[in-house]
């Protein structure tokens, strides 16, 4: 493919870290390329202005989709959006998902921009449903399960562009088990997840037998009002326990994880099949579209992990489930492999060379 010359590339996404981490990783790879990168999305996002360090940041007007403001933001975010789209006249407009997406991708189309956006959930979720069969690409992160465009032809499976930290743990080897050495359990959810599993994951441990308490060694994140009650539970099991509200390396602890125990957000499950652990995965019972319910899938059906639903996740449950989980370590690397076997490489060249191509196109 040849390379165009150096050009104006748009990138509008929302203030999450689903948006956030596919979008900066297209951004390193596109100006390593020769582009100049522009984000474009609500005033929200400017707080992320760091994670861009070679970007312009722009915010034009938006609402929550479900909000009643909704259709006065997105078309007062249309007008903004194409003004700044005109003056700039990139060579192509990418969409990341989010509220903040829409008025810049139909701004895009009524400018005549290219335009592709790209969609972490095996769900397409609502924002880019509302522009999937206006734009000229759909990059998917995986096979889309529910909600497909019209036109099939224009997707294009990428994989889920993944941040540096992560990358860099690429097929890590799975860590050796040794019948009385430690078995590390990581523990996180985001916080929607994290009150569940703090109220559920140390009821569970505690339940375990003396010998499987003796070996495990839990790091899980917790929001700051749980912290106390949850290590007071694990102290007094004598269960050792590192607890935070935030982990800055979250990719590091996972590879270093024997089990992950978490949400099944399009992030979470990329990054799990990047690294290659298994996994218990509690979908967000209360995720759009149920989303992450599809997302989990793709890893139970692979025998890359398993399936709970946040109702069937009780303390006794939990407890028979890791029973007979570390009853079976052989079962876990096996299931490691499993998972990154289901990984896309180079996503965000992938992704890249998406964009290149609508140039090309142009």
């Amino acid at each position: 493919m040849t390379t165009p010359p150096f050009q104006t590339v748009v990138l509008s996404a929302g203030g999450t870290g689903g948006h956030l981490f596919p979008a900066q990783a297209l951004a390193g790879e596109l100006a390593r390329r020769g582009r100049e990168i522009v984000v474009m999305t609500d005033a929200r996002f400017a707080h992320y202005a760091t994670a861009f360090p070679q970007a312009r940041i722009l915010t034009v007007p938006s609402s929550p989709l479900n909000s009643i403001a909704a259709p006065f933001a997105i078309l007062a975010g249309i007008a903004a959006a194409f003004v700044k789209l005109t003056l700039l006249k990139p060579a192509a407009v990418v969409g990341f998902g989010g509220y903040p997406s829409v008025p810049v991708m139909l701004a895009a189309r009524l400018a005549r921009l290219p335009t592709a956006i790209i969609e972490q959930n095996a769900v397409v979720g609502r924002a880019n449903r509302l522009v999937m069969n206006q734009v000229r690409r759909i990059a998917a992160a995986f096979p889309i399960a529910r909600f497909a465009p019209k036109d099939r032809t224009k997707i294009v499976l990428t994989g889920n562009p993944l941040r540096p930290e992560v990358t860099a743990l690429w097929g890590a080897p799975y860590p050796s088990l040794q019948p009385d050495g430690p078995l590390r359990v990581l523990v996180f959810g985001g916080s929607q997840g994290a009150r569940v599993f703090s109220e559920t994951v140390p009821a569970a441990i505690t339940q375990l037998g003396h010998d499987l308490k003796l070996r495990l060694s839990i790091v899980q994140q917790c929001r700051a009002e749980d912290i106390e009650t949850v290590r007071a539970i694990y102290a007094n099991a004598e269960i050792r326990a590192e607890l935070k509200p935030f982990f800055a390396d979250l990719p590091q602890r996972m590879a270093e994880a024997h089990l992950v125990i978490g949400r099944s957000g399009a992030g979470t499950v990329a990054e799990l099949m990047a690294i290659g652990r298994p996994a218990i995965l509690v979908p967000l019972p209360h995720a759009m579209d149920d989303h992450q319910t599809a997302n989990a899938q793709i890893l139970s059906r692979a025998g890359a992990g398993w399936l709970v639903s946040q109702p069937d996740l009780t303390p006794d449950s939990l407890a028979r489930m890791l029973t007979e989980i570390f009853a079976h370590p052989a079962d876990l690397a096996d299931r490691a492999a499993a998972a990154h076997a289901l990984a896309t490489p180079a996503a965000a060249e992938k992704l890249a060379d998406v964009v290149d191509s609508l140039m090309e196109a142009a």
